[in-house]
């Protein structure tokens, strides 16, 4: 476990719901990844991201796919892809990443509470 933060750094995370809207291969990536736009609504807009998580997904059916992003790091370069957003996820027990999404369908740009 990490070490205690208050409740004031936590809100400092800004961590919204968006819907995949285009995923595609990753080839120039050093670990396989996919290249993903993510529609965070109208306030956020779409938000590009480079994500690991080949081991589980297919490009083609992530699209339409809800899932929870970090919007308030700063871009980071990752290869020719500027990554606006870090996708959330959780390894499994071999260590390959499981998207981390809603129990059930809510708005683009919802912020966890």
């Amino acid at each position: 476990m990490s070490d205690p933060i208050s409740f004031a750094d936590f809100e400092r995370v800004d961590i919204r719901v968006g819907t995949i809207v285009e995923a595609s291969e990753f080839p120039e990536a050093r670990k396989p990844a996919y290249k993903l736009t993510i529609d965070f609504g109208p306030e956020i807009g779409l938000k590009k991201s480079s994500a690991q998580i080949t081991a589980h997904y297919d490009p083609d059916r992530l699209v339409g796919r809800q899932v929870l992003g970090v919007v308030n790091f700063p871009p980071r370069q990752i290869g020719p892809v500027r990554s606006e957003v870090l996708t959330l996820g959780f390894a499994d027990e071999a260590g390959a990443i499981v998207l981390a999404a809603t129990e059930r369908p809510v708005p683009n740009g919802a912020r966890l509470c």
